[in-house]
């Protein structure tokens, strides 16, 4: 059981929760705290004082009053006319992460929302009801309204969700879960949509992918440094300490663990006195996107344990503020950042796996196969990723520099961070499919050396590989092996496979 209090949830604990099935609770505190803040906007509406989106209308239709028997219906309307999104679901992780992290802002106690409906949240997401959001819609500010919006449906008894793997309608999915839907009181529609958890709850599953990502480009690096019989002294500790990044530290480290008691790299006889960039500059590249991670992850967490919507209740001063919390910029900017790092992951990558292919750079086989020309090896894997490489540069288009005025402009600068998260989730996954076609082909390469000088670390990756996939001796269906490559990316296998031996990577 994880208990939220909205001020330290980790990026582990939320993975735990949205991956693991962790079971959530509010802690007994923050409890208190909803309370305390509901019990200010009953008073407020009693005194029939004018508070934006408590006895207001939204956005530029804050300036209409509305009457205290007409709350509810416009709490109820505010969900139903905001659920404008389009395009495909987002997938059910990530909306159950939205679930979680908008559960994690609301027990901070800042947003005047009755216990009952906050526990709702938080029935669904242990009971596995998932609503089903459309990923196309925000712009990431005032907050993801269209996506959140599309989660509250479901809550009301309206929308689709998935429950036991089937989609159905939300009040079909409540019943099927034992649960009630609610009616919305005065501020709880706009405190349950009034934030940044969409463009966050796929920035935290990207950023906890990335970090691994990070690790997995140095095990693909060492690999493929055994298969071209790379010079290992350009990772020598000593270069890095006069160049002292954080990343570039960990990764030199990284690699050099991975290729302890290589045969292959740490030989006397050399046919060259130093690699091209993309063996020799590997520490500088995959560190440089390592702290661009670093830094994403610090900004993410310190998102999800943030109060990010409008009004902002502040019961034990008696006081209702209006601000600009459910800006998503700092989001915004930490994914277009994310992109790029990931982005470059990918283009080194697919650097090397030409070094591999290519003959005249690697001595070896044409397209890694021994009879080539009636076979094509894997000339066209290495198509696939200069694809996925280019495709990532379109991607890499910073979305936060754009804005756009909503609502008849009083909503004049939006960050469209959730689409420069979106797309920084694309990327992440054209770069697993990258570093896939990385790792088939370092290990094809490997076919034409002395298997027996393989590092502990590197063989360790070689056997799990052809554990499932055979060596390419003869022209065959690639497409699977990638997927399946990419899966062990993703599932932090071969991450595991290599720290079984060499110990933690950094």
């Amino acid at each position: 059981m994880i208990y939220i209090n909205g001020e330290n949830l980790a990026l582990q604990q939320m993975i735990d929760v949205v991956r693991g099935f962790e079971k959530v609770a509010l802690d007994q505190e923050g409890i208190e705290k909803v309370k305390a803040s509901r019990k200010l906007v009953e008073e407020l509406i009693e005194r029939g004082e004018v508070v934006y989106g408590i006895t207001t209308g939204f956005g530029k239709l804050a300036d209409v009053m509305i009457p205290q028997e007409k709350v509810e219906e416009l709490q109820r309307n505010l969900i139903l006319s905001h659920a404008c999104g389009v395009g495909d679901p987002l997938p059910k992780e990530v909306v159950r992460a939205m679930m979680l992290l908008r559960a994690n802002a609301l027990v901070k106690g800042y947003s005047g929302i009755r216990l009952e409906t906050l526990q709702l949240l938080v029935d669904m997401l242990n009971a596995d009801v998932v609503p089903v959001v459309y990923s196309q819609g925000s712009v990431g500010a005032s907050g993801d309204l269209v996506p959140l919006a599309h989660m509250v449906l479901v809550m009301l008894g309206y929308g689709e969700a998935y429950y036991q793997g089937e989609r159905m309608p939300g009040d079909k999915a409540l019943i099927k879960a034992g649960l009630k839907p609610i009616t919305l009181g005065a501020k709880e529609g706009l405190a349950l949509i009034n934030g940044t958890q969409c463009m966050t709850a796929l920035g935290a599953l990207g950023v906890y992918d990335s970090l691994n990502l990070a690790k997995t480009a140095d095990i693909c690096a060492a690999l493929t440094m055994e298969a071209l019989q790379g010079i290992p002294d350009a990772y020598d500790e000593r270069i890095q300490q006069l160049r002292p990044h954080p990343g570039q530290l960990k990764a030199a480290r990284n690699i050099r663990a991975i290729l302890n008691g290589s045969g292959l790299v740490y030989r006397k006889e050399r046919d060259r006195v130093q690699d091209a960039y993309t063996l020799r500059c590997t520490p500088q590249v995959h560190g440089a996107s390592r702290d661009a991670i670093n830094y994403v992850a610090e900004v993410v967490v310190r998102e999800i344990n943030s109060a990010t919507d409008n009004p902002l209740i502040f019961p034990e001063d008696g006081i209702v503020f209006s601000g600009g919390n459910f800006h998503g910029q700092p989001i915004a900017l930490a994914m277009d950042f994310l992109g790029i790092a990931l982005a470059e992951l990918a283009n080194i990558s697919e650097r090397r796996i030409e070094r591999l292919v290519n003959s005249n750079l690697s001595g070896l086989p044409p397209f890694l196969i021994a009879d080539s020309g009636i076979n094509s090896g894997y000339m066209i894997a290495q198509y696939t990723a200069a694809s996925l490489v280019s495709e990532n540069k379109v991607l890499s288009h910073p979305a936060s520099v754009d804005s756009i005025p909503t609502s008849a402009n009083q909503e004049d600068h939006v960050s469209m961070g959730t689409i420069a998260a979106r797309k920084m989730y694309n990327i992440l996954t054209n770069a697993e499919n990258v570093l896939a076609v990385e790792l088939l082909t370092a290990a094809q390469a490997l076919e034409f050396r002395d298997k027996d000088k393989l590092a502990s670390g590197t063989k360790a990756v070689y056997d799990l590989i052809r554990s499932s996939i055979p060596a390419l001796t003869h022209d065959r269906l690639i497409a699977p092996e990638i997927h399946k490559m990419q899966e062990k990316i993703h599932s932090g296998e071969i991450i595991q496979a290599v720290e079984q031996v060499v110990g933690l990577l950094l």
